[in-house]
């Protein structure tokens, strides 16, 4: 063995002793960062950083979507064969230019994907929209769709900026806009909207504005300790996998900003909020306290995910059964609201299976039709429970977005 790689090992084990009595008094006040080893990423372009996040103020949407599907051509490590529809789902996207009946939409969407996912996580929904009239707009957050060191290049500027300019684009083609976003995403556009009347309402799914955390502000110290909260291997085509300390102090700050301005002043706009109680994620009974409270106008709603009734006298609030045995689902996960069954990659047939659950009693068994789904960590004797990654009641979830948004 080479001496410089001796020399290297030391420093690794060094650093990591450091790290460890540092994550000792963090791992008691801060338990669900799941931090508990030293996380090295191996020798891989997927841990190296590309040169910048590619530009976001350009003058068009079209121009948008150009430059940035030639960034990502050029700075995407590929973990797939199929580069061609790789690359179409991890770059922004539109649909429904015109109506079905030919003429240009007056109503439009802008959605925006949550931490270490991609614009395609809205493609179904956006597909459905745009068929009832809609231009709906899916956008790319700086530092996603390349690689997951890449999130440790932008500032929460260059989001919120990125974010109010498509607003601005949006709002050039259509008289009324909406916004729409996922876990991180639900965030930011909670927070631009709430400092912006003229946006009509939001669809808000799985937002992380309520995590289950309360220790989530020391996250700007842990970025001083280590690079890597949690590496794992990169096998999923439109999700980072890995999450960097950086990552999770940008997430930090959405959840500070949407629940500053909450606190500031109820959000009086029609809103449809989406919520698994079963979310391994976030605080689901914080934010059905929220949605109470902080979300006052009579057409919002909230989709409530469960096995039991939602703990809620509100009748604007709604519970559909998570526990459906003849289709092999325990519980409902923080992102399967999103996908249609049909979706080619995370629906009942689709490409990519999401067997990592966080269970380690139960062999994978060979053939994967026979798991069960469910969220993060759900366990039960005898079945192996992957991620559910789709929506049973997804008819029902486009219904219910008309009927908050007509």
């Amino acid at each position: 063995m080479r001496r410089d790689n001796i020399a290297s090992d030391m420093v690794k084990d060094w650093l990591c002793r450091i790290a460890e009595v540092a994550r000792t008094i963090l791992v008691i006040l801060i338990p669900t960062l799941a931090i508990s080893s030293c996380a090295f990423p191996p020798e891989s372009e997927l841990y190296q950083q590309s040169p910048d996040i590619p530009p976001y103020k350009q003058d068009s949407f079209e121009e948008y979507v150009e430059q940035t599907r030639d960034w990502i051509a050029e700075h995407r490590v590929f973990i797939t064969e199929d580069r061609e529809t790789e690359l179409a789902r991890n770059i922004p996207f539109e649909l429904g230019r015109t109506t079905p009946d030919g003429d240009a939409p007056k109503r439009g969407v802008l959605f925006v994907h949550g931490l270490g996912a991609s614009p395609w996580y809205f493609h179904d929904i956006a597909r459905e929209m745009a068929k009832n009239g809609w231009l709906a707009r899916s956008m790319l957050l700086p530092g996603h769709g390349t690689r997951p060191a890449d999130l440790g290049i932008p500032d929460y500027d260059d989001w919120t900026e990125a974010v109010a300019h498509q607003v601005a684009l949006l709002e050039r083609e259509v008289d009324e806009v909406w916004l729409g976003g996922f876990s991180t995403g639900g965030n930011l556009v909670t927070s631009y909207a709430s400092e912006h009347p003229e946006i009509e309402g939001l669809l808000l799914f799985s937002p992380g504005i309520y995590s289950d955390n309360s220790l989530l502000f020391l996250t700007p110290v842990i970025k001083y300790l280590w690079d890597w909260i949690d590496v794992d291997p990169e096998d999923n085509a439109i999700n980072y996998q890995s999450l960097s300390s950086k990552a999770s102090e940008l997430y930090y700050r959405t959840v500070a900003d949407a629940q500053d301005h909450l606190a500031a002043k109820p959000f009086d706009r029609p809103v449809l909020l989406t919520m698994s109680a079963d979310d391994s994620v976030l605080a689901p009974d914080e934010t059905l306290r929220a949605f109470e409270k902080r979300f006052t106008h009579p057409k919002s709603r909230f989709i409530w995910y469960d096995d039991a009734k939602a703990p809620s006298d509100d009748n604007r609030v709604t519970t559909l059964n998570s526990r459906l045995p003849d289709q092999q689902i325990s519980t409902f996960s923080h992102l399967s609201v999103l996908f249609s069954p049909a979706n080619p990659y995370y629906g009942v047939n689709g490409s990519f299976v999401f067997v990592e659950n966080g269970q380690e009693d139960i062999a994978l068994p060979d053939d994967l039709s026979t798991i069960w789904r469910s969220s993060w960590g759900y366990t039960e004797p005898g079945k192996y429970h992957g991620r559910l990654t789709w929506n049973p009641y997804f008819d029902a979830l486009i219904d219910t977005i008309g009927d908050v948004t007509n």
